[in-house]
């Protein structure tokens, strides 16, 4: 996971006690948790009560002799926001205010952050003026000022229900500007309400062909026409903060979008074929309390066993059946319940954001992937790893290591029934697997799951 930093007060943290503001061993304190929770230093003390976030920007403002602004009722020029996008907004924490002739104002939690300086002036290609502002109060006008043009909107599954069909609204005669969203939204419907979890557009003769996947079938759900295809594409890459522009190489994003009462995320995947993009989207819905998907309190004494010793906690089934469901619940259930323990995953995106957990996204486009996180993440101290997918044996051989060091590893693996994985497991590669297992979670349908212990899976895998 990428170092969360905040490098003004980094630089200015000593200036802080000179300044007779916060005492020292508090700073020393304040690192030792941004370190350990990978937060900003800035973030911990203003959540100790050492200082408020109006006294770091007072601070902040007389050091740097750069003014504050107060975003509380600022109106900002809308028009500026092309300059920075979505997810560089969040990710620095800053929102463009306002542009004169050739220079640009935006709105800082962190003016010395010159990676985002130096990001924004290449993509608007105008000098910067940085003002000094509170990060609560830049991504609250970030969730205001952007929330139209990234979100896929509300989508209610309790109205008119019964034969719903996403085509009624591209056949409709809307012809604002919304209505490709508008037609985005009607297929997420239909996909949620057939429980749908993976939805595919793929180039046809005569347009863009929507496909829904259920139990291992394309099944086609009819086609978005010619004249429409680059529209609806560069709409729905703009919404998973996608480059619309770019395809000839991959792409992976992700949307968030509500469904009646629960945010739901979906990533989308674009990938160059010779007929054109094809576009992949999956569905994740948000994880629930673990004893609501295992209700027997023999089976949640065997998983809370194996949270407290090193080992491998196993999740399998069969394709779409809830696997990333499960370890999204499992996570949350041991975060509540040790929170002195540093979880830490590697995902290819985090479905969704886990109070408590350390989410490590992967980045090909910068290198970042499995084996290059694998050689790096012992140094974060882990307790609890959980890995998306393990594609070399190299890396699988190096986490099973771990377990050797006091680790606990949560892994998923595909098998479509009890048959399936007792034949996998014969392999002679899955031996040190086998071995390592401290607790499988075997998932037999949406509402059947069966919990083994280390005894009782050795006996029925022997």
């Amino acid at each position: 996971m990428e170092t969360i930093t905040n490098k003004t007060l980094e630089k200015l943290k000593y200036d802080l006690v000179r300044s007779g503001l916060v005492p020292y061993e508090t700073i020393e304190k304040a690192e030792e948790i941004a370190s350990a929770q990978n937060v900003n230093i800035g973030q911990v003390l203003i959540n100790s009560g050492a200082i408020t976030e109006e006294e770091i920007i007072k601070f902040l403002e007389s050091k740097l002799h750069i003014p504050s602004v107060n975003l509380e009722d600022y109106s900002l020029d809308k028009n500026c926001l092309k300059y920075v996008s979505f997810s560089d907004a969040r990710k620095y924490k800053i929102i463009p205010l306002f542009k004169i002739e050739d220079t640009l104002t935006v709105a800082m939690a962190d003016p010395l952050d010159l990676f985002a300086i130096d990001k924004i002036v290449e993509t608007a290609e105008c000098t910067i003026e940085p003002v000094i502002s509170t990060e609560a109060g830049i991504m609250k006008k970030i969730d205001e000022y952007y929330k139209t043009d990234i979100t896929v909107g509300e989508i209610f599954t309790q109205d008119n229900s019964e034969g719903f069909d996403w085509r009624e609204e591209l056949h409709s005669e809307d012809l604002s500007d919304t209505h490709m969203q508008k037609i985005i939204r009607s297929i997420l419907k239909q996909a949620i309400m057939e429980h749908i979890h993976e939805v595919t557009f793929q180039h046809t003769d005569n347009g863009l062909g929507v496909n829904f996947k259920s139990g291992g079938e394309i099944i086609s759900k009819g086609e978005i026409p010619g004249v429409l295809t680059a529209s609806f594409v560069s709409k729905l890459k703009s919404l998973a903060e996608l480059d619309p522009s770019v395809s000839e190489v991959p792409q992976l994003g992700k949307l968030c979008f509500k469904v009646d009462e629960l945010t739901v995320i979906a990533s989308v995947s674009t990938f160059p074929t010779i007929m054109g993009e094809r576009i992949f989207i999956k569905i994740y819905m948000p994880p629930k309390k673990l004893s609501d998907l295992i209700n027997s309190e023999k089976q949640m004494q065997i998983i809370n066993n194996a949270i407290n010793e090193s080992g491998i906690i196993l999740v399998c089934g069969a394709p779409l059946s809830g696997k990333t469901h499960v370890i999204y619940s499992l996570l949350l259930e041991i975060a509540s319940r040790h929170k002195n323990k540093n979880i830490m995953t590697l995902e290819s995106f985090a479905k969704y954001n886990l109070e408590g957990v350390n989410q490590c996204e992967l980045n090909e486009n910068v290198n970042f992937n499995m084996d290059k996180a694998s050689r790096f993440i012992e140094f974060q101290s882990p307790d609890i790893i959980y890995l998306e997918g393990v594609k070399t044996k190299e890396v699988f051989d190096y986490f099973s290591s771990l377990v050797y060091e006091n680790k606990t590893i949560l892994m998923e693996f595909l098998a479509n029934n009890m048959e399936e994985l007792r034949n996998k497991m014969a392999f002679s590669d899955f031996e040190t697997l086998k071995s390592l297992i401290s607790c499988m979670i075997f998932i037999h349908s949406q509402d059947s799951y069966e919990v083994f212990d280390r005894e009782s899976l050795q006996k029925y895998l022997a």
